[in-house]
């Protein structure tokens, strides 16, 4: 199996965060983010530390690190270590973080938009009983 370079492993690491798979996840100041992330392609996992993607996935964010373990056991303990030392310095916004996840410019049109061919939502619709239809 070829090794990846670290920023093919980094895209894999956003991509795994983008699709909502990391185990842990914290928002830290300066609109950073710290994640705990398993790869199932090659069961190692990560802790990765981030910004926000300005560029809409064409590069990846500036200061962008991440740490490879051999055992999820030991990326937990890092990444515990590493919100710990966040917490201590006061740069913990928040624990268990969704800020910024996601390319919402995939997630498709809404359901019930201007153009949609119907303005009812068949998932909600209350069945009418016609006068001939009732006992």
């Amino acid at each position: 199996m070829q090794e990846r370079s670290e920023e093919e492993i980094l895209s894999r690491l956003l991509e795994l965060e983008n699709d909502g798979q990391a185990e842990r996840r914290a928002e830290l100041s300066g609109e950073r983010f710290l994640s705990l992330l398993h790869d199932p392609d090659n069961g190692r996992s990560y802790v990765l530390r981030h910004g926000l993607d300005e560029t809409e996935g064409a590069e990846i964010p500036a200061g962008t690190e991440f740490f490879q373990y051999a055992t999820p056991d030991e990326a937990q303990r890092a990444f515990e270590q590493l919100l710990n030392e966040s917490k201590s310095a006061g740069e913990l916004v928040e624990d268990d973080s969704t800020e910024g996840i996601g390319d919402f410019e995939s997630s498709g049109g809404e359901v019930r938009d201007l153009f949609a061919d119907s303005d009812e939502d068949e998932l909600s619709q209350d069945s009418v009983i016609s006068d001939e239809e009732q006992p």
